[in-house]
């Protein structure tokens, strides 16, 4: 594979899963550690990631990040769409973080009177847009590289919580391996959410659909709804239907 198919297979990979590691892509295009941390170098010196200690995050990650960088925006607005139909006033709703959550927050309703739970600061800042909305801001150790606060602690308060939907930021979800990620400190605080949730709402966008990351957050059928962009009939998501999701 020649340096730009390189490059750009490794841009791919971190716009549409937000964070990769070295040693992964490493494995995945078959070069040594070296290559790919020299590529994430030159790709962060170009602006077109942020390089962190053992991998890279996606420029949408970036507090300061202007729409037009958000990687398939208006996939994800469309997604956003269709979860905030779910929600109905007097819901105690727990969230993620992520861009796709954030474009949630974006289209709820402004007269929507609910009480939201996120681990996100960036995600409560635009709850906060919303008069008539509560929000409650999980605290704990800030995680830089995903943005949300993690740890024990937040893992305990989120286990008090009884919300009647929580919606998840997805990093990779397949029929075999289910909802995945590649952060053990994320991992934790989603599957805490997905324990406590009486609904699992998984958001994704559709590439992200069959992929798969190391670390397993829960079996399918703990996902009780899937949102993406695609209508509910494409064929894409006929053994997620078999295994008994309702997909939107």
């Amino acid at each position: 594979m020649l340096k730009k198919e390189r490059q750009t297979y490794i841009l791919h990979q971190v716009n549409v899963h937000n964070r990769v590691l070295s040693a992964d892509l490493s494995q995945q295009i078959k070069v040594s550690e070296d290559t790919i941390r020299r590529d994430l170098a030159e790709l962060a010196d170009q602006g077109k990631l942020i390089k962190v200690h053992g991998g890279a995050l996606s420029q949408g990650y970036h507090l300061s990040v202007h729409a037009q960088e958000v990687y398939a925006l208006d996939e994800k607005r469309s997604i956003a769409q269709k979860a905030a139909k779910l929600i109905q006033d007097g819901m105690f709703v727990l969230t993620t973080g992520g861009t796709t959550i954030i474009e949630l927050a974006k289209a709820l309703p402004p007269d929507l009177k609910a009480t939201f739970f996120t681990v996100s600061l960036t995600a409560a800042i635009e709850y906060m847009q919303h008069p008539n909305i509560e929000i409650i801001l999980i605290g704990d150790k800030l995680s830089k590289n995903a943005q949300i606060t993690v740890g024990g602690e937040a893992q305990a308060k989120i286990k008090q919580i009884k919300p009647d939907l929580c919606f998840l930021g997805t990093n990779a979800i397949d029929i075999t391996h289910g909802l995945t990620e590649n952060d053990w400190e994320v991992m934790q605080i989603k599957k805490a959410m997905v324990t406590t949730a009486q609904k699992v709402v998984a958001l994704t966008i559709a590439e992200k659909v069959n992929t798969a990351q190391r670390i397993q957050v829960c079996d399918v059928h703990r996902i009780h709804t899937l949102i993406t962009e695609l209508p509910p009939d494409n064929p894409l998501f006929t053994a997620y239907k078999d295994a008994g999701l309702e997909v939107i």
